[in-house]
């Protein structure tokens, strides 16, 4: 994805709106012409805290599905297919001292912004702001600082434009430095809810583009369009802060046109075989689609990226 430097003071990683075509089926088989490569940068072999921050108004029932969603990333024990089987790839990278990303992915402290402090409409420089507003601003709850392997994740409600949302992103991840925040730097990313503004672009395949007439949209497993959405999304990010935190450790391709471990599986949640557009995935008995298990509920995350393999892997592998 592409990297852009603004001020030298904030780095963002984009993602952008997974687009299906009529044509396509998962097949990492081209993959290859972008080779995932370690450029000595660190990665986060420390526990890491992920602090959400609800900007909009959230249902109580939409927080939780996030939340355990977070929560399952660290949960061993969670029926297989599961998001923690998920994690284990993440975890197969290294810093340059051999040490592995951390297993542990916590639920940190949380806050509420539900009257829009920075408005309804957000510039990716106003998505900083509302950021540093959670962790300095006096007279509210506070989010700690943790400016090592701490993760602040702004979460937009489905009533606030991003620039730039739907059109070319659907969610992004960086970091700021020092002179923004007074901390030598904090690792962020955005997701935006996407159910009232562009569900068929960021919340694919739970709702579907008009030009895929013969594609009947999936059933989203926590009956959440938008939230089940956001919740591959958010996966993505996490992952890529944790393997690529300061856009130094693990990406691919030229200085213009980066991607990183979860850019090259978007759209892959599942074996490639005849299924469409997704892979091979898993359907519940009350038709919900999923490929893995959290602790309470199920979800559909995207696959990252396998080094080791060279391919991208996933809990749900069809055995071959």
């Amino acid at each position: 994805m592409l990297l852009t430097a603004v001020a030298a003071l904030l780095i963002v990683t984009p993602v952008i709106g997974y687009r299906p075509r009529p044509d396509f089926k998962p097949n990492s088989s081209g993959l290859n012409l972008v080779d995932i490569k370690y450029h000595m940068g660190p990665v986060l072999t420390a526990n890491i805290t992920i602090h959400p921050i609800w900007y909009g108004p959230w249902r109580n029932s939409q927080k939780n599905i996030i939340r355990d969603f977070i929560n399952s990333i660290s949960a061993v024990h969670s029926k297989n297919p599961s998001v923690a089987g998920w994690w284990k790839t993440v975890q197969l990278y290294t810093d340059r001292k051999g040490a592995n990303v951390s297993r542990t992915v916590l639920l940190g402290e949380e806050v509420n912004d539900r009257f829009y402090s920075h408005g309804k409409s957000l510039s990716r420089s106003s998505i900083q702001s509302v950021i540093k507003s959670a962790v300095t601003a006096a007279g509210m709850k506070r989010l700690p600082i943790n400016s090592g392997s701490g993760l602040y994740l702004l979460l937009t409600s489905d009533d606030v434009y991003v620039q730039d949302f739907c059109t070319q992103i659907c969610a992004f991840h960086g970091f700021m430095l020092q002179p923004i925040v007074g901390y030598t730097r904090l690792l962020y990313a955005w997701v935006g809810n996407s159910a009232e503004l562009c569900p068929e672009t960021c919340a694919f395949p739970f709702a579907v583009p008009e030009y895929m007439a013969g594609f009947k949209a999936l059933k989203s497993p926590n009956g959440d369009v938008g939230v089940d959405g956001m919740i591959s999304l958010i996966g993505h990010e996490v992952a890529e802060l944790a393997t690529d935190p300061l856009g130094n450790a693990w990406y691919g391709g030229q200085e213009m046109a980066r991607v990183e471990i979860a850019d090259m599986c978007e759209g892959i949640y599942g074996t490639r075989d005849d299924e469409p557009y997704t892979g091979s995935v898993l359907k519940g008995k009350d038709g919900a689609t999923y490929n893995m298990n959290g602790i309470k509920r199920r979800y559909l995350v995207q696959w990252v990226w396998n080094h080791v393999v060279s391919d991208c892997t996933g809990p749900n592998a069809l055995v071959k």
